[in-house]
């Protein structure tokens, strides 16, 4: 089964930048829908961008014009950019994968991104 590992998160100021990649292992992410997923306390998780095997992308609205949502299909990894943070992006983000929406969801372990205010 693939497995997915997030980089590390970390704290960033209001307005900043920061950027997550999550590696693949097991299996080849090509023919997958990867994405993003975030859960603040107290809170849901929430879907924040998926980009499909052909590279479209599809972004929540908090995070439209803000985050940017790529992949590597060689390199086997997903990436997070996120720009012009706001401490309500404060949240664990998870990595997530599946081929359809039939099959199971994969999830990474999540990386805490703290945005200070």
């Amino acid at each position: 089964q693939m497995q997915l590992v997030e980089s590390e998160g970390g704290l960033v100021q209001t307005g900043g930048s920061l950027s997550l990649s999550c590696e693949a292992s097991n299996h080849s992410i090509r023919m997958f829908t990867m994405g993003w997923f975030r859960q603040a306390p107290g809170n849901e998780r929430e879907l924040v961008a998926t980009v499909i095997s052909d590279g479209t992308t599809n972004y929540a609205e908090g995070a439209a014009g803000r985050f940017i949502i790529s992949r590597n299909n060689a390199k086997n990894r997903v990436y997070l950019e996120m720009n012009s943070l706001k401490p309500e992006d404060t949240a664990m983000y998870y990595c997530v994968g599946r081929v359809t929406i039939s099959d199971p969801m994969l999830w990474g372990q999540g990386t805490q991104v703290t945005v200070s205010s």
